[in-house]
């Protein structure tokens, strides 16, 4: 959809990002998140439309202030109500802003049912995303204290040139081997709960394909797969090639879309900083809305914004900020067990609210 036709149609926006923590600096940049109502054909016909994330440079809209804002997406209604189902923060924190620079009355009434949305999910998905956060400063640390020197060749591997299996070879071979460990525990009701967890709750196509076979399960997967012993090492050395040449990319591409002045604070301070900051900031909030049943977005207002400001600024030390994130992993742990939320959202209502929204804006 058109930018203008967007905005037409947009039934809020707000200032997300550092602004709407109350941790922005002079030259922050200015994060812009909003919901819009798409039309008719999108509720009734086959349009399809899920967010609005381009388009701010190049077209015309009613909002000046987005012009050549690059980092604003407007999300779609039903797109929006179903990450907030899945306590997504930084859609949760949409409804808890203290600037919305367009907020209509059909705004104004998603703001007010804002508490169905919160449930015990929040949990599992601020410390997912925590831990995502600890995963990128661990890679970076790890790239300042010890940079790779040379890119990966297929021959330091133990691989012909010519021979390494190709992406689409290997993804192909563990999505079978996927199926077939899926398989040996589908129909067995003791593994029900492990079945859950390879199925639903973790990524475990992910895990295959991000990391290589250890020395130790090669024979039971070449048993596994009925495969020749040639080709479960060629799989593996394969595997070490292509996850050293990703980390090989994911290194240059660090280097060269680096912040200067936030590569300056990582090489004195031995780890990426924002990062850090963003793992505390977020552990905390999660900890808030199991305790209060309330998001506090603005950390000047939860009280902790100077100590999040003096991680920014490299005050704390990395062994500092590692355990204060432990200390609040499991501060999460024993909030989930005695927080009043409910363990899921209400989707009838969540869906009725929905239905009221659509009918609210109309076409």
């Amino acid at each position: 959809m058109q930018r203008l036709e967007v905005e037409s149609r947009t039934i809020l926006i707000g200032l997300a990002g550092s602004h709407g923590y109350g941790l922005s600096r002079p030259e922050s940049d200015l994060d812009y998140r909003g919901v819009f109502i798409a039309g008719k054909s999108a509720y009734l016909g086959l349009d399809r439309i899920e967010q609005k994330d381009t388009g701010w440079d190049t077209e015309m809209g009613i909002f000046n202030f987005l012009d050549r804002e690059k980092d604003t997406v407007i999300y779609e209604l039903k797109k929006f109500i179903q990450l907030l189902t899945g306590a997504n923060p930084n859609i949760l924190e949409l409804l808890w802003l203290k600037q919305y620079p367009v907020k209509t009355a059909v705004g104004e009434y998603l703001i007010q049912h804002r508490q169905m949305f919160l449930s015990k999910r929040v949990k599992h998905t601020y410390s997912g995303y925590a831990f995502a956060q600890i995963k990128k400063i661990e890679s970076h640390r790890k790239w300042l204290l010890n940079p790779p020197t040379e890119q990966p060749t297929p021959e330091k591997f133990g691989l012909i040139a010519e021979h390494p299996l190709s992406k689409e070879e290997l993804h192909a071979f563990l999505e079978y081997l996927y199926s077939l460990i899926r398989g040996k525990i589908e129909y067995l009701a003791e593994a029900q709960e492990l079945h859950q967890l390879l199925t639903g709750d973790i990524d475990y196509k992910g895990l295959l394909k991000q990391h290589h076979l250890t020395e130790d399960v090669l024979e039971y997967t070449q048993n596994l797969t009925n495969s020749r012993g040639d080709f479960i090492k060629l799989l593996q050395k394969s595997q070490q090639y292509r996850n050293a040449l990703r980390e090989w990319n994911a290194y240059q591409s660090w280097q060269t879309n680096r912040n200067p002045a936030r590569a300056g604070m990582e090489r004195q301070s031995g780890f990426d900083l924002k990062h850090a900051m963003h793992c505390i900031r977020i552990l905390r909030t999660g900890l808030e809305i199991l305790r209060s049943s309330e998001v506090h977005v603005d950390r000047r207002d939860a009280g902790d914004a100077d100590q999040l400001k003096a991680i920014l600024h490299g005050e704390l030390t990395y062994e500092q900020v590692t355990k204060i994130a432990d200390n609040l992993f499991a501060e999460l742990d024993r909030a989930y067990d005695t927080s009043i939320l409910p363990h899921h959202p209400d989707l009838p209502a969540i869906n009725q609210l929905c239905i009221e929204l659509v009918e609210q804006q109309g076409w």
